[in-house]
């Protein structure tokens, strides 16, 4: 009983909208009707901007963190975190709250790792920002580094871990097909961020 009250509190706590709030409240903008029309961080950096999207990652990841944590607080075993955790990727994914829409899972499942390993989380997001900040395209960087952690976990020795991170990376690349489309066709949009970004602007005059 406990193990389902945490599941389902962790899928409530993922579905929390953050883009979609931050969007209506602070720029009066339904973010599904801006940029690739998706409600996760990549598109708030988009359409409401760098500080808004900041807002929007952190909250993001701790929608992963909190919901996962919920073993934690109901005494339950620790490897639990995983499993509970993957409920908050799937409340992010499709909320509740936006009639089972949502986001493509990157920072609330680095949330879950912030939960259960915070030096292998700290190691992925420098990761991530490294290439976010070579190549302005957050999708390239989500899908590099969690190819980059499911293999690191292999190292871990930790079966469960790397099972958890195996389902995380099927959800993470389903999530990005439309992204992995553009990127082949080399149309994919960049965020307002990082080298390529600025070469970009200063072609443009900008």
């Amino acid at each position: 009983m406990k193990l389902l009250i945490c599941a389902i509190l962790a899928y409530l706590i993922g579905s929390f909208p953050t883009a979609y709030i931050v969007g209506k409240v602070f720029f009066h903008k339904n973010i599904f009707e801006y940029g690739s029309g998706n409600v996760g961080t990549t598109n708030a950096y988009r359409v409401l901007g760098k500080v808004a999207g900041t807002v929007v990652l952190i909250i993001d990841i701790l929608k992963g963190t909190l919901g996962a944590l919920m073993p934690v607080f109901f005494g339950l075993d620790r490897h639990l975190i995983l499993f509970v955790g993957i409920c908050a990727v799937v409340g992010h994914c499709y909320s509740i709250f936006l009639k089972f829409r949502g986001g493509k899972a990157v920072a609330t499942s680095a949330g879950i790792l912030l939960a259960y390993n915070p030096l292998l989380f700290v190691i992925c997001f420098i990761v991530l920002a490294t290439i976010v900040y070579i190549t302005s395209m957050v999708s390239v960087a989500s899908l590099t580094t969690i190819l980059f952690f499911t293999i690191a976990t292999l190292f871990l020795h930790d079966w469960i871990l790397t099972t958890v991170a195996i389902i995380i990376t099927v959800i993470i690349y389903v999530r990005h097909i439309p992204n992995i489309k553009r990127l082949l066709k080399g149309q994919e949009n960049l965020v307002p961020v990082g080298l390529r970004y600025k070469k970009q602007q200063q072609k443009l005059g900008k």
